[in-house]
């Protein structure tokens, strides 16, 4: 009777409920981007070769713009985001996924191969799609 357990990857459960937005709009235009999508997470696009990815969640909007009772429309994403952000690879377990999110204190993150974004992967596909693939 074999033990083994199959390794499931972060490309095995990441989601495409995410869109790429620029670091220049304002928060209000990101708010609308993320409604229009319906997505989860927007990815900050790099402005050149030499540049990272961002990350713009919604707590992001709530503890730096509306907790602070800023205007959405007089703040640029950039302001807020999280810049770089942390990544994984899309060959990555992901049980070690969860611990890395677990040390830094992450919800989500970017899967990132070639310097692309592929997708992302966050608590909700570790544990419904990576723990119940069976």
């Amino acid at each position: 009777m074999s033990t083994e357990r199959k390794v499931v990857r972060t490309k095995d459960v990441m989601t495409d409920r995410y869109a790429m937005v620029d670091g220049l709009v304002t928060v209000r235009e990101a708010m609308d981007l993320y409604r229009q999508e319906n997505v989860d997470v927007l990815i900050v696009n790099k402005r050149d070769q030499d540049d990272e990815y961002g990350i713009l969640l919604l707590s992001d909007i709530a503890k730096q713009v509306v907790a602070k009772d800023r205007a959405p429309e007089r703040v640029n994403v950039y302001e807020v985001m999280a810049k770089p952000v942390v990544a994984v690879e899309p060959r990555m377990d992901v049980r070690y996924c969860a611990r890395l999110f677990e040390n830094f204190g992450l919800s989500v993150a970017p899967v990132i191969a070639n310097g692309e974004v592929q997708g992302i992967v966050g608590y909700t596909e570790i544990v419904m799609k990576g723990m119940l693939a069976d």
